[in-house]
């Protein structure tokens, strides 16, 4: 008749199994001639969505009798996470009470800070022959990693790239990315601002990382043209 299913129809229900790798599935409850066993009760009362493994040894997340999943931590039965210490207490208070707006005011005043200190000192007006004050360069005579920074930061404020370039060329190409992961940060932290998401990769990084040691090893060559970076 039309109005009853077909024997095959019966034969088609419950057949897709949407977790068949667990067996929690429609397919792994099913029992032969298509009847479904009732809903096995949780293991503890307690803990309605902690379900040990095979071995007993972690929990498997089960969703409970209303086929949610619980949006806490499940623990199994009888076990007391750890608490955390003093200063994670007074860190995790900290954070929670602070404002959003307050850490990109804080960076943007540090910055300030130090630009506002490399305009008044001047380091490109220092002698050549003076003491210098990198520890690195006065006991070896050689430049470390990061000098010239000051001096190519007060050139790039000053618009004359080509010096900041010879000061320290690996900063002068930083800087615009630093720069711009800064603003999206502040940007969304203060005014809602959703610009492109940038962040670096861990390969990228690498290479950052490995052309300022390069940098740094050609800019102590003791011939031209890597003369020219000798600050």
């Amino acid at each position: 008749m039309s109005g009853e299913p077909s024997q095959a129809d019966s034969r088609s229900v419950d057949t897709a199994s949407p977790h068949p790798a667990d067996g929690t599935g429609v397919a792994a409850q099913t029992a032969p001639g298509g009847t479904h066993p009732p809903q096995q009760p949780a293991t503890d009362a307690a803990y309605p969505a902690y379900q040990p493994n095979v071995e007993g040894t972690y929990p498997i997340y089960r969703p409970g009798p209303d086929g949610t999943y619980p949006s806490y931590p499940v623990y199994p039965p009888g076990y007391v996470p750890p608490q955390p210490d003093r200063l994670t207490r007074l860190v995790t208070r900290v954070h929670a009470r602070t404002p959003r707006w307050l850490a990109p005011l804080a960076v943007f005043g540090c910055v300030s800070a130090a630009a506002g200190y490399v305009l008044w000192a001047d380091p490109a007006a220092a002698d050549a022959n003076a003491t210098p004050t990198c520890i690195v360069k006065y006991l070896t005579g050689f430049d470390c990693p990061g000098c010239g920074g000051t001096r190519a930061v007060w050139f790039m404020m000053h618009g004359d790239i080509a010096n900041a370039a010879r000061h320290h060329a690996v900063l002068l190409f930083a800087t615009p990315f630093v720069a711009y992961l800064y603003l999206a940060w502040a940007g969304k932290a203060l005014f809602g601002w959703r610009l492109p998401s940038w962040e670096p990769s861990s390969r990228s990084l690498i290479w950052f990382l490995a052309a300022w040691g390069i940098f740094s090893v050609v800019r102590n060559l003791p011939w031209e043209p890597f003369t020219w970076f000798f600050v």
